[in-house]
């Protein structure tokens, strides 16, 4: 498989691809984690503020983000939520009330990655589906 082809492979259904954490506070949170377990963030401009990408400490890769819940986050549950690759976003959407599950909001577009909706399962507990391009 040549460089490219790897490089536009989608994810395997129902991996962990992402964790986001919506918080009032996102400058407060990002220096906690920096100091508790060492993570290092770049701030990502997103409208009128800035929003952070994390990296493990002497990583390279980015693993989490933690941004404020404004602007496309306004309606995004607190906490840390994973995000779940799934082939077809509207048939997993489907299956999830089908089996007592519900949508959580709408879907939204991510410009250059795919689209995404929040879930929340029959106990309650929340994650993000995620259908990338």
């Amino acid at each position: 498989m040549s460089e490219s082809e790897s490089e536009n492979k989608k994810p395997a259904p129902g991996t962990i691809g992402w964790i986001d954490m919506a918080t009032e506070n996102a400058d407060q949170i990002r220096a906690f984690y920096e100091s508790v377990v060492g993570w290092q963030s770049e701030a990502v401009p997103v409208e009128d503020h800035q929003d952070f990408v994390i990296t493990p400490s002497g990583g390279s890769e980015p693993v989490a983000g933690i941004c404020h819940n404004k602007g496309p986050n306004a309606d995004t549950p607190g906490g840390w939520m994973i995000y779940i690759h799934v082939d077809d976003l509207k048939a997993s959407l489907d299956s999830c009330v089908e089996l007592g599950g519900e949508k959580v909001g709408d879907v939204r577009v991510i410009s250059g990655y795919g689209k995404t909706c929040v879930i929340k399962d029959p106990s309650g507990a929340m994650c993000v589906l995620f259908e990338s391009l």
